[in-house]
């Protein structure tokens, strides 16, 4: 049996990142796959057993990358502002600075076949784990975590996505957003 070289596997995950969000999951090949990344096509099958095997660990760790360095940022003793607000800040700083790692995310989540077929987001449950418990204490506004998601996150990725090219106009968006989801989930007594 062939060594795992750790230095090989990211080659092959970067050249599977390269590839999908180029030329799409269909278009992408292990043979594309192989020499992108300057191995052989036998040596992608030493890390990985099939291309859907494949694709679904390679979502799974960036999926759980974004959710864990968002977990990284919160702390159990915040209030529900500060919350809100350093979940919101830290999904928009990770798209803008690993938008490459996001995108292709973004585009598998796209694909039902594959991406259902992944195990659940643990530090996205970790997050939500968090919310639950200030919506039991009356801190957050009872609604479902669809919902919150919809509402926290997809006006970040907009900003963070398309938003203008400038920095002071992304951050006033940014801050504007934030403003209006504390405002829509958080009870004025808090």
């Amino acid at each position: 049996m062939r060594k795992k070289d750790d230095e090989k596997q990211e080659r092959i995950k970067q050249a599977v990142m390269h590839l999908i969000l180029e030329q799409g999951l269909t278009g992408t090949s292990i043979s594309k796959i192989a020499r992108e990344a300057g191995v052989s096509p036998a040596t992608v099958y030493v890390y990985y057993e099939n291309k859907d095997e494949m694709l679904r660990d390679i979502y799974t760790e960036y999926s759980e990358e974004i959710f864990g360095y968002m977990t990284e940022q919160t702390r159990p003793e915040m209030d529900a502002r500060s919350l809100v607000r350093t979940l919101m800040e830290s999904y928009y700083y990770y798209i803008r600075d690993h938008r490459e790692v996001y995108s292709f995310v973004e585009q598998f989540s796209h694909c039902p076949a594959l991406a259902c077929q992944c195990s659940g987001r643990h530090d996205m449950c970790s997050i939500f784990s968090l919310i639950d418990q200030m919506k039991a204490q009356g801190k957050i506004r009872s609604c479902s975590n669809e919902a919150l998601e919809a509402v926290m996150f997809f006006p970040i990725k907009a900003v963070a996505l398309h938003g203008r090219s400038d920095t002071g106009s992304a951050a006033r968006q940014l801050e504007e957003i934030i403003e209006l989801v504390q405002y829509a989930l958080i009870p004025d007594d808090q």
